[in-house]
């Protein structure tokens, strides 16, 4: 049974691989032309829109189709950026990298004393069009309070930002198995095994 993650995010799968414990196949490294526009405005949507156009673009096959769509929540910023995060002050066509997302982030919060924060993670299992489940679980954190906080090179995004409070330490200071043994990809992961296990 294959087993393909609609993402080309080498990042993500390289994370979801290790909380599954099995190897995925993602569209980029097969040659697929896979880069849908999410138009959803929830996470379940955007998840379930990808994990259908792969499963499309696949064709009539049984393989099966993973998908996420994650993002950071921010209170201070009424929930952004949200299911825009990958997009997070882009515009006119330019991107920014993850550490000038972070950056910008910081500035638009500015000392705001309010710095609570959630990743969000919905995932979709896919066997077929109309058969599939949607799992979503977040993390719960804080934004640090300034530039000179940002600390970590593990993880990737907005990982460097994010204060789990209990540890004193941002996401990206977890080494790989502590972040997914709490994050909210790896919580979310961890019922989609469930669910295959049955």
């Amino acid at each position: 049974m294959n087993i393909w993650f609609a993402t080309n995010n080498a990042h993500k799968k390289t994370e979801l691989e290790a909380i599954l414990n099995t190897k995925l196949s993602i569209p980029v490294d097969s040659g697929l032309n896979f880069n849908p526009e999410e138009t959803e405005t929830t996470f379940c949507g955007n998840a379930l829109l990808k994990a259908r156009a792969l499963k499309k673009l696949l064709g009539k096959n049984d393989d099966i189709v993973i998908a996420d769509d994650s993002g950071l929540c921010v209170d201070a910023l009424d929930g952004r950026p949200g299911v825009n995060s990958a997009y997070y002050g882009e515009s006119n066509g330019k991107k920014l990298t993850s550490g000038e997302k972070n950056l910008l982030l910081l500035d638009e919060l500015g000392d705001n004393p309010k710095r609570s924060a959630r990743f969000v993670c919905a995932m979709v299992l896919l066997f077929d069009d109309n058969r599939f489940f949607i799992v979503q679980e977040t993390l719960e954190g804080e934004i640090v309070k300034s530039r000179e906080m940002l600390k970590g090179d593990g993880g990737f995004g907005y990982d460097p930002l994010f204060l789990i409070p209990h540890l004193g330490r941002t996401l990206a200071e977890l080494s790989a198995e502590e972040k997914n043994s709490m994050s909210h990809r790896g919580k979310a992961g961890k019922q989609i095994v469930n669910i295959l296990r049955k």
